[in-house]
């Protein structure tokens, strides 16, 4: 299983940006999400969205990010919106299949104040 993510960049604090993760060599069959680590901490799970379509959102991203996904394309969305210098990080597409996890490279995005 291969993730790749892209769509990272930088915003100013209100704007929004959109992420995309395409998995490939997986079928259909796994759930993914993204996660962040901003400098110096952990990172922390973002959103989730199952094979059902069920989502998952940290309490700080609630009602400014959207997680979907595209199941022909196998491919995984983030909407971040009214971004805020504390949403900067380096984000990682997640995948789990099989109750195995796997990770795409992170991309960055930058929210200046």
């Amino acid at each position: 299983v291969q993730l790749q993510a892209s769509g990272g960049g930088f915003v100013q604090a209100g704007g929004s940006l959109r992420l995309s993760c395409a998995a490939s060599g997986s079928g259909s069959s796994i759930s993914m999400g993204w996660y962040r680590q901003a400098p110096g901490k952990l990172r922390e799970l973002v959103a989730t969205i199952g094979l059902s379509g069920s989502t998952n959102y940290a309490d700080s991203v609630k009602g400014r990010f959207t997680i979907s996904r595209d199941s022909a394309k196998n491919t995984v969305y983030l909407q971040m919106n009214s971004l805020k210098p504390e949403d900067t990080a380096v984000y990682y597409c997640w995948g789990r299949k099989n109750l195995r996890d796997y990770w795409g490279q992170g991309t960055l995005v930058t929210v200046s104040s």
